[in-house]
Parts: structure tokens; sequence; C-alpha cells
């Protein structure tokens, strides 16, 4: 019984490791999730908002204490919003995920969940990064030499 604890003790400290894209690499996936111009927003905005972000990190959270709100996964997806984490109060879960479903390496539920928000009245300019990091510059630089 004690080497059974001891091992569920050693397993709970291993670190999950988290995907972290090659910009190129996240660039194709989000060409093939259907991201390029999405609601007008191409993949050089997507790619400068994930590495803004996250540094193209899946398994990337913030917590914010004003809202008592997380946001979650590569494209910091927030809790009191778009999905549930069952922590945060007054939760719409607009995507209707559990927010742990943005923080895996196969991002497919993170781009769907973030095809909702641009659809959102605010668009990309949801993201606080994309609106101080993102817009008004020249983006080619996220996706140059990617051919796509």
């Amino acid at each position: 019984m004690k080497a059974l604890l001891t091992l569920g003790l050693l397993l709970r400290s291993v670190p999950v490791q988290a995907k972290v894209y090659e910009p190129c690499e996240l660039a194709r996936i989000l060409k093939a999730h259907g991201m390029d111009d999405y609601y007008g927003v191409g993949l050089a905005s997507w790619l400068c908002l994930a590495h803004n972000e996250t540094g193209y990190n899946t398994q990337a959270t913030k917590y914010n204490p004003g809202d008592q709100s997380t946001d979650y996964g590569i494209f910091q997806i927030n809790s009191q919003y778009w999905c549930d984490d069952g922590k945060t109060p007054r939760s719409v879960n607009g995507c209707g995920i559990p927010c742990s479903a943005l923080l895996q390496d196969d991002i497919t539920q993170a781009t769907q969940c973030a095809k909702r928000v641009v659809r959102d009245p605010q668009g990309i300019r949801a993201w606080v990064y994309w609106r101080t990091k993102c817009h008004r510059g020249d983006l080619s630089q996220y996706i140059q030499g990617c051919g796509v």
C-alpha cells in the first residue's frame, strides 16, 4: 500500500508537457481548420495573437482576479464568457465546452471556440493583446516563410 501511495505522489509531481507550436506548424494547422480570413481575420493575425497571448503554448492559463475568470489555451479564451471551468462565477459558456478542452495539444476545439468568439460583435478585438500588439501593424512576419 505504501508503494502505491508513493507511486501516486510521484505521478502527480511529474509536470505535464505542453505542446508549444512552431509558428509555421501552427499556421498550417490554422489554415487546415479554416481560420485564414475567417470573419476577416487572416492567419497572420491569429499567429500574432497566439504569439503574444501564450508563445504558442496550448496549456497556458492566466487567472484574472477582477472577475475571478481564467483565460485558457493557445488563444487564452476566457471562462467568464466562452467555456466552463466549474469555478468562474456567472459563466456563460458561449462555446458550450469545458475549459479543459482548450488545453489540449489538438487545438480543434480551441479553433472552433476562437471562431465563435470572432463571430461575436467585438470580433478579434475581444482579445486585448490583439488590440495592443497586433492591430495596425505589419503582421506578415508571423507567417513569413511558411508557404501558407
